[in-house]
This record gives C-alpha cells, structure tokens and sequence, in this order.
C-alpha cells in the first residue's frame, strides 16, 4: 500500500468514530495548595525515570544511564540490579519506563522502554523484558522495537503499562522530533500507542490488525510525546499525556483507532512562535485537558486508595514548572487543578500511587529522591 493510502486508511477510519467532546484548560493558574505532608523516602538516584512496585512492596527504580535500583520497603537500602537492557543515554533518551508483570508472583517478569542503538547512528525505542532473580534481570528479551528507527535524540517516549485484565501490554511511543510526517503513517509506528501481548505477539482484534501495510500492533495515532499513562482502574481505558510544542501539553483517553491529531491540530506553536496546524479538525480527538504555556508533564497516575480525599483525582508530575498536579474530575470534565510538592522546587519525572495508598514522587536530577506523599 501506497504512503497516501496508508494515512487516508488511518484518517476515513476515524471519521467513522464519534469525535471528543471540546477539549478544556484552566481559566487561571492552578492554585498551590499545602493539604499534603511530604518526607523523603529515599534518596542516591540517579536521574530517577520510572518507577514500580513489586508484590511485597519493594519500588523498581530505572536510572534515564542504564541503572536499575531496587529499594527497601522502609526505603533506607537501595540495592543495584545487573542485567538491564544496554541503552543509547542519547538526548532525551535512555532507560526510561518500567512496569511488573500482574503475574509477578508466578513468573518474576519485569518490563523495561528504553532507547535502542540501530544501524548508521540510528536509534529508536524498544521493549525489553526479563526476570528479577535476586540482584539481577535474567534471560532479558527484546519483545518490541520501533519501526523504522531514526536519527535523532528526542521524543523517545515512554511508558508501559497493562491492560485492566493483565493480557495486554500499552506502549506509548514519541514523534522522535524531526519525524512529523511518519506520525500519521500506518506503517510506522512513530507517533503511536501501541498494544501487545505480554510476549510481543499482537492482538488479533488490534484496531489495524487487518489494515494492508499497517503496524499490526498500533492501538491509536497522532502523537507528539507521551511521557505518562494509567489504565483506569474502573473503565480499564487507558490514559496518556504527551508534551506539546510551546504550548499543548494534552490529557487523552486513547481510544483504538483513534486519531489524536499531531501535528494536524495542537493547541501549541512552534519553538520562538509560528503555527503549526489548526487547533480542531473533523474526525480527529481533541484532548480531555491541555496546558498553555507548557507545564511539561512527566508520568501521571488515577488515585484509587484509602484516602477519600484524594479518591478519583489524576496527579500529573510537572517537570517545567515543578509540581504535582492534582487535577479534579466531575462527569468526565475537568473542574480544578491544584499544585502539590512546590515546595521542593523539583522537576517531578514519575508519579505512582504505594501499596500503602501513598504516593510517590521522583525528582529528576542527578542525585534523585522520592518523596512520599499524603493528604493531610
């Protein structure tokens, strides 16, 4: 199949889908808000990129170098883990998102994104997983790469997370900067969230699965950087944000086989001013929630524990403007913002809600902390 006919594939499928409703953002700045008790939880990292807990409480740490720590329930010992995957610590790029198998228990998986050296000073995003033994990742294995990869060191991605009922495997996947025209290609999965099963294989009721020249494994198109995902813990949809260009930072329910736009629609602007496509197009998603200016949004988690205050709310880490963001729903809309852990004056890179029902927040810089987190 022809170029063309790919992206018209793409774009005459989502036609056919009923479009968002119109996107919202704040009418004024975020209020800081101080109903929290913060403390360091631990602290020696890194440049901290994602985080996980395994079934006894332990928090998996990746290190954007390569490093993989592992940290105490108490958070007092760190314990550094061989065996990750080898990794281009490229611009933006590196060890990036990490995520444990549900079956953990039964099968000691863990699952890395990270950025991969390919042929001629190319690279790309790929996902790798392996089994924790002890202090090491044993028989790692690469169960998805990006197609085609490019030159260049930005967008990369990435989180994973999986599916409510543990068989699937969402992958979110950056522009890579300079390849705006592959994001709403078919054959590519440049630009795209991606889902696949816990081995790499792909879905047979995927949304392009039966699309001639289509990536088998791309779940919805048109993206610019998705740095953060969940999958609600109630609908089982899942949730990204994805930086814009100066301006139009997004929240989006991804959808299969939708259409998020990029770079055709965006709220942003270029880098120094000038457009870059219109802000709504037919048959293409418009977001939950945007942000002008840019707050940079790092991962992003749907707060489902004991803390009735908290219950339902979406925290979003800000990496410009250091914060976290506590973002209120109301019948599906967006109705307030408020900024936690100003305080600390620290980019915030990672976000995930504790066993204990705290959260936990990374700091990204060099030598990295995690706070933990409380309503108060």
């Amino acid at each position: 199949m022809k170029r063309r006919d790919l992206l018209l594939t793409g774009l005459s499928l989502s036609l056919l889908l009923t479009t968002s409703a119109c996107a919202q953002t704040a009418s004024s700045p975020a209020p800081e808000s101080d109903a929290f008790a913060a403390r360091v939880f631990a602290e020696g990292i890194e440049q901290p990129w994602g985080m996980a807990f395994l079934p006894d409480g332990r928090l998996l740490v990746t290190e954007k170098a390569g490093g993989i720590k592992l940290i105490s329930r108490d958070g007092k010992t760190l314990q550094s883990i061989s065996g990750g995957p080898t990794v281009v610590d490229y611009g933006q790029g590196g060890l990036l998102g990490v995520a444990v198998d549900p079956k953990f228990s039964e099968n000691g998986l863990v699952y890395f994104s990270f950025s991969e050296e390919g042929e001629n000073d190319t690279a790309g995003t790929a996902v790798a997983r392996g089994k924790l033994d002890g202090s090491a990742i044993t028989g790692l294995q690469v169960i998805w790469r990006q197609a085609p990869k490019v030159e260049s060191p930005n967008h990369w991605g990435s989180r994973i997370v999986f599916s409510k009922d543990g068989q699937y495997l969402f992958i979110t996947v950056g522009d890579r900067a300079n390849q705006r025209p592959l994001v709403q290609r078919l054959d590519t999965t440049i630009g795209k969230t991606l889902r696949i099963r816990p081995d790499g294989s792909i879905p047979d009721d995927n949304p392009f699965v039966n699309v001639a020249g289509a990536k088998p494994e791309i779940w919805s198109l048109g993206h610019r950087n998705q740095q953060g995902a969940f999958v609600h813990p109630e609908t089982g949809d899942l949730w990204t944000n994805e930086h814009g260009p100066q301006g139009g930072d997004e929240i989006n329910i991804v959808k299969p086989g939708k259409n998020y736009g990029w770079p055709l629609i965006t709220y942003g602007e270029e880098y120094g001013g000038g457009k870059i496509g219109q802000t709504a197009k037919e048959g293409l998603e418009q977001p939950l929630y945007y942000w002008v200016p840019s707050m940079a949004p790092g991962n992003m988690v749907f707060y489902n524990g004991p803390y009735k205050q908290w219950q339902g709310k979406v925290f979003v880490a800000s990496l410009k403007f250091k914060y976290l963001g506590m973002v209120t729903l109301e019948n599906g809309k967006v109705v307030k913002e408020e900024k936690l852990l100003t305080n600390f004056k620290e980019r915030i890179r990672d976000v995930v809600q504790g066993p204990d029902g705290a959260l936990y927040a990374a700091f990204d810089n060099a030598e990295g902390r995690i706070v933990r987190v409380v309503p108060k």
